[in-house]
């Protein structure tokens, strides 16, 4: 399922990134790779705040759809 269908305070693992290379590789870059763990800390109209290897990190509801859990 799309990361952005996660509740608050619900943890998930990293199944796959979709998306062209340059987004993936955008991605990677902040943390999001396969197999990582992910936390949603909070929810806003499809936006997140997530915690990653120790960070916070905000992504808009597109992009959270390219991360599957």
């Amino acid at each position: 399922m799309p990361l952005s269908m996660v509740r608050a305070g619900e943890t998930g693992y990293i199944r796959k990134i979709t998306g062209k290379d340059k987004i993936c590789k955008h991605l990677a870059e902040l943390g999001f790779v396969a197999g990582e763990k992910v936390t949603v800390v909070s929810e806003f109209n499809g936006n997140l705040i997530l915690s990653i290897k120790n960070s916070r990190v905000a992504l808009d509801k597109s992009m959270a759809n390219r991360i599957l859990v």
